[in-house]
């Protein structure tokens, strides 16, 4: 018995030394859920808008900057909410293919972490709404390859984002199920 368990003890450790890395995480900025209590309603009832025509953010760089930063986030969020643990699996799968669509509309780098992508895009959208500092430079991190003023041009003439749209309504919906079962309302 102890010569089987022996092995079978140096098998466990060997798998505990290959455990995967810790789930990714990201937090909106304060002013992202200015009057909203629920940031998670927030960023979705937004992102549900935004995303429905790409002619409600053309020409609106600062709102779609805001918009791809919340969606970037729900898409971090989402998966590890425990609050979202009865919502459907596929929407992980529908945030990653939708993920990978707005960061190469942008030229997001496709293996940056949320929160810097969260961050630069809420810096940009600031300095467009008070027309005080430099947008592009906010978005000229490695996280932004192109640099800033090309992806501040992409920003204001976003493409039709599909899948993106597809996963701010499947977020919408899934809030809405969890809801069914409780007294909350989106």
């Amino acid at each position: 018995m102890i010569r089987t368990a022996l092995p079978l003890a140096a098998l466990l450790a060997l798998g505990a030394c290959t455990l995967p890395p810790p789930p990714e995480t990201a937090s909106l900025p304060a002013d992202a859920v200015i009057g909203a209590g629920d940031p998670l309603r927030s960023a979705v009832a937004n992102t549900s808008v935004a995303f429905s025509s790409p002619a409600l953010l053309a020409g609106r760089p600062a709102q779609a900057a805001r918009a791809v930063a919340q969606m970037e986030w729900l898409a971090v969020e989402m998966p590890t909410n425990p609050r979202l643990t009865s919502v459907s699996p596929s929407i992980i799968g529908q945030m990653t293919a939708a993920r990978a669509e707005w960061r190469a509309a942008l030229g997001i780098a496709p293996d940056a972490e949320a929160q810097p992508v969260i961050d630069s895009l809420y810096a940009a959208a600031r300095a467009l709404s008070s027309q005080q500092g430099d947008p592009a430079a906010a978005l000229s991190s490695p996280v932004f390859p192109q640099g800033g003023q090309a992806t501040l041009t992409r920003l204001a003439a976003l493409p039709s984002l599909p899948l993106t749209n597809s996963a701010a309504v499947t977020a919408t919906d899934a809030i809405r199920q969890r809801d069914s079962s409780s007294s909350l309302r989106l």
